[in-house]
């Protein structure tokens, strides 16, 4: 099965755990049977594998995303990068062509499409299998997963089929309706369109000449800033007369909320927490190092970061996006391809951050015009490049870098560095990279 994963999402409304860079998909509040917990991404990757072990899965997303793809992922997923964001139909357009183009995909073949992010079980995967199959059968363009509803949503749009049948064509689609005509769209067997498209690869690249007049993976590139934000749905499915539905009865939340993220989670405290035993429905999440105490809360979030503390009404958690817009500093919390970083101290003048490099890896070969760095390094070995000198690194070392020093720095073992900056500009835009 070739699986196409939509990972996209500005990071507003699971803050403060969720920033511009980090999405929801990264946030890890999923535990493992061994303990151990995962995120969204790593949940969902994990399941596909179980599922079809020679699954090829590529990752559709954007610049600021590929890093913590890599760094949950590992270096071997597939990742195909936007320019920038433009929806979902270019997103869908670009990931086709790379498969064919880059990949080496045939047109024949059959492309899964799905978000990287709802909360399913092993029966959603079998569904994706059988979807494939379908779609490689032929009888339909394009062929869709629906949900069957589990209540009158107005947050979804809406399948209807021709008949009540587990594989049906679509009679047609529907807006997000209100909970009333929601409610009138399940007494006809109408499905929640959870955004899951299966198609071969040459029928999309078809289309996708037809509608932008480009042709390869370089041309959509190319001009990807100038393509039409424009979603699938809008663009292709609710367009093509020849679409089926396979019904799927299990499973399925997009936990795009924290409400809706609480009933998934199956702890109703993550980090350094104290609750007391009058907490009613309450869950607490805490990245800090720093403990939270909560007591006699009744149906609450609470949420810690870098970026900032949530206590709010979990009914109230949906209506949190305009507040969160409303707040603007630099992000305290990112996952790299080398590991990841989080600011612990800001001044005016300087700038403190703790970085954490993964085994083996390494930070790109910069130097910075306006700043001065200082490193010391508080855990693990490994060694610095400092202007073409390499410099052996471990617990206690402590490295001056003026401004205009190249540098980098390679992990034996997990380094942990603190990291102080210090000028009368630090921006995040002063660097500039080099090759080793």
């Amino acid at each position: 099965m070739n699986l196409v994963l939509l990972s996209g999402g500005s990071g507003k409304r699971l803050w403060p755990l969720s920033n511009e860079i980090r999405s929801k998909q990264f946030i890890k509040l999923f535990q493992t049977e061994k303990g151990i917990h995962e995120s969204m991404v790593q949940r969902m990757f994990r399941q596909i594998k179980e599922v079809d072990q020679e699954a090829h899965i590529t990752v559709a997303t954007s610049k600021t995303q590929a890093s913590a793809i890599q760094n949950q992922l590992g270096e071997g997923v597939d990742i195909c990068v936007e320019p920038c964001r433009r929806d979902t139909f270019p997103a869908i357009a670009l990931a086709t062509l790379y498969l064919r183009d880059v990949q080496g995909k045939g047109e024949e073949e059959v492309v899964v499409v799905c978000p990287v992010d709802p909360f399913v079980n092993r029966d959603y995967f079998e569904s994706l299998l059988e979807l494939d199959r379908l779609a490689a059968q032929g009888e339909a363009k394009l062929s869709l997963l629906g949900m069957k509803p589990t209540y009158p949503s107005a947050k979804y749009g809406y399948i209807l089929p021709e008949k009540n049948a587990e594989v049906s064509a679509v009679k047609e689609f529907k807006e997000k309706p209100t909970e009333q005509v929601a409610a009138q769209y399940i007494a006809q067997g109408g499905l929640w369109n959870g955004g899951i498209f299966a198609f071969k690869i040459g029928y999309l690249c078809k289309k996708i000449e037809e509608i932008t007049g480009l042709t390869s993976y370089k041309e959509i590139w190319d001009a990807y800033e100038t393509l039409d934000k424009i979603s699938f749905d809008y663009q292709v499915v609710e367009k093509e007369d020849s679409v089926q539905v396979l019904r799927f009865l299990g499973g399925w939340k997009d936990l795009g909320t924290w409400n809706t993220l609480t009933e998934a989670m199956p702890e109703h405290s993550i980090g350094n927490v104290i609750s007391g035993c009058d907490c009613v429905n309450t869950h607490v999440v805490n990245e800090l190092d720093v403990p939270v105490v909560c007591l006699g809360l009744k149906d609450l979030v609470v949420a810690a970061s870098p970026e900032g503390i949530l206590v709010t009404d979990k009914h109230q958690s949906s209506y949190m996006k305009p507040y969160v817009e409303q707040i603007h500093q630099q992000i305290r919390f990112a996952e790299k391809s080398w590991g990841s970083f989080r600011v612990v101290d800001v001044e005016e003048n300087s700038l403190t951050i703790k970085v954490t490099l993964n085994p083996g890896h390494q930070m790109n070969y910069h130097s910075h015009e306006r700043r001065d760095e200082v490193w010391t390094v508080i855990q693990g070995t490994g060694y610095a490049v400092l202007d073409g000198e390499i410099h052996p690194v471990k617990e206690g070392t402590v490295l001056h870098m003026p401004r205009g020093c190249k540098h980098t720095v390679v992990a034996q073992s997990e380094l942990k560095i603190m990291e102080v900056q210090m000028g009368t500009d630090i921006d995040v835009a002063d660097k500039i990279k080099y090759e080793m």
